[in-house]
């Protein structure tokens, strides 16, 4: 007799999230100006062939802020700056993965935008965001980060398929601390 996986609940509420452990913790950054954003076609790992800002896992020792300009400097070779958190959100997969992010946003950078391995850079104006090349989450928790609302978002997905979700929004602020 073998032991079954343990069984992933498929609603939200279902989790104890305070109680709740990823696999991983990661992270997004996205750099963002009046009229456009920067955006990645990601070519390896999760979300393959999705459009996302870059970002990554955290390594041993390293915060959610240095994993972020880390993760941007490595993908698309250029330094964020005017760095500040945005929100965080948790996915749990019914495969028993689960990633929890932390999501921050900049108004700059520093260098010069290259293409990796990992990703091909890309501007999109606002206006033209392509979600419908993005996980099915991000328009539920996009425009909280253009708004500059912090959010803290709960998704459970079946591979590519969400299946539940939810947002919470704190009150827009008016800027938030920088961090770089």
């Amino acid at each position: 007799m073998t032991d079954a996986p343990p069984l992933i609940p498929t609603r939200v509420d279902a989790i104890d999230w305070e109680e709740w452990s990823p696999t991983e913790d990661a992270t997004l950054l996205f750099v963002i100006t009046d009229d456009s954003i920067l955006l990645i076609h990601k070519l390896r790992g999760l979300g393959k062939g999705k459009i996302n800002g870059p970002g990554g896992r955290l390594e041993p020792g390293e915060t959610p802020h240095e994993c972020a300009l880390r993760e941007t400097q490595e993908e698309v070779g250029v330094t964020p700056t005017g760095v500040t958190y945005a929100g965080r959100l948790h996915f749990q997969f019914v495969d028993g993965y689960g990633l929890r992010g932390d999501v921050f946003r900049a108004n700059g950078y520093e260098g010069e935008l290259i293409e990796t391995s990992e990703a091909i850079p890309e501007w999109f104006p606002i206006a033209g965001i392509p979600y419908d090349r993005m996980w099915a989450d991000d328009p539920l928790w996009f425009p909280h980060l253009l708004d500059r609302r912090p959010f803290t978002g709960y998704f459970i997905f079946d591979d590519d398929t969400m299946l539940d979700h939810r947002v919470i929004v704190e009150p827009v602020l008016a800027s938030g601390p920088t961090l770089s």
